[in-house]
């Protein structure tokens, strides 16, 4: 028998449990990197993440003969149902061992707890911001993840959503980008500076995080107001700007990150982030004593990057904007010597970008698809 248990967020131990299941469930497991154990207890913990001034979530435990045997995140997120005009209950965090009854279980239960609050729909997967990974890997298995931007699972998740009656809402396509064939024809950039000279366009560069965090709030409204037609889009709040910009500064190397200036104002935004992946499945998630600097160390012999934002605010898009970006993500890969870049997550109907990527080489090479369910 199949039991479910509530973890109260609130016990040190419940909380171990939940974060430790996937530790067990991917034991051994080459591609699969870990999340970094400190970011999930913030986002369990209401009184810290910002999430949770508006929206609530709750976390499960599937239980059999006194075995954790799945795990599942449940989600309202009040702000973005108001914005799109829905009753959705959100699903994240899902894991479980290979048996559909568990995933059954998990699932009913999520299904109570949306009708409880007058939800008629549930999709995921879907976290608690910008910086959560969406979406659950369809295809793409035999390639790591981006660090821990994007998830990853085995091939029978997704033939359990199948299987429990859920279907495609969304894909995001992550592309690669191989730095021996990414180059830009000469025009491309002289077309992208004369644009950028005639719309008052500008490319602002960091030396250190000192100059980065000068700008910090800037960029963390451009990043709100960049995605507004997105399908995962809602306004954040002032808190949720300043936590996410937060996150991005913890792990970014300042010289990867760009910004397109119009006068004083960010316009646009190249984020780069080494990826430190191999690193975070060494110190298995715990940034502390040691993980931190072998994170430090892999930063500087990575050979790949993980573009994980990019965008122009929309009334920019046709005044040199793009074209601006573009030439610029060619110079921080080679300028860098990456040999590999990894555009995380674009979003199928991000159209422009998607045909962007293909112009300048983009190889699609990652699927993570978000599911929907009426209940």
């Amino acid at each position: 028998m199949i039991k479910i248990d509530q973890v109260d967020t609130k016990v040190k131990a419940d909380v171990r449990r939940f974060i430790e299941f996937p530790f067990g469930l991917y034991q051994g497991h080459e591609l699969w990197v870990p999340p970094i154990r400190m970011d999930v207890v913030t986002r369990m913990n209401s009184e810290k993440h910002p999430f949770y001034e508006h929206s609530d979530a709750e976390f499960f435990l599937a239980v059999r003969d006194g075995q954790d045997v799945g795990r599942i995140a449940v989600i309202e997120n009040r702000p973005y149902n108001r914005y799109h005009d829905k009753l959705q209950a959100q699903f994240y965090y899902f894991e479980c061992i290979e048996d559909l009854d568990v995933a059954r279980a998990l699932f009913q239960h999520t299904v109570d707890w949306a009708h409880e609050r007058g939800l008629n729909q549930i999709v995921g997967p879907k976290g608690f911001g910008p910086l959560d990974g969406y979406g659950m890997l369809v295809d793409g298995f035999e390639h790591r993840p981006a660090m821990t931007m994007m998830n990853y699972n085995p091939p029978y998740l997704p033939q359990f959503m199948d299987e429990l009656g859920f279907q495609k809402e969304v894909d995001f396509v992550s592309c690669y980008l191989s730095a021996e064939k990414f180059r830009l024809p000469e025009r491309v950039h002289r077309i992208a500076e004369r644009a950028a000279r005639r719309s008052g366009l500008a490319i602002k560069r960091f030396r250190n995080k000192r100059e980065l965090l000068k700008w910090a709030p800037k960029i963390g409204r451009t990043y709100n107001d960049t995605f507004i037609h997105n399908w995962e889009y809602y306004p954040l709040t002032d808190r949720e700007i300043k936590y996410v910009t937060d996150e991005i500064l913890t792990i970014a190397d300042p010289r990867l990150i760009k910004i397109i200036t119009h006068g004083d104002d960010v316009v646009g935004f190249l984020f780069g982030f080494a990826d430190v992946s191999a690193a975070i499945q060494r110190c298995k998630g715990r940034l502390f004593p040691f993980g931190i600097l072998d994170i430090l160390v892999e930063m500087k012999r990575t050979k790949w990057i993980a573009l994980n934002g990019a965008g122009v605010l929309p009334e920019f898009q046709g005044r040199g904007g793009n074209a601006l970006l573009y030439s610029e993500m060619e110079k921080t890969i080679l300028e860098f010597g990456f040999h590999h870049a990894d555009l995380t997550q674009v979003a199928e109907s991000a159209e422009q970008m998607r045909r962007d990527l293909e112009n300048v080489g983009g190889t699609a090479y990652k699927n993570h698809r978000v599911y929907i369910r009426d209940i």
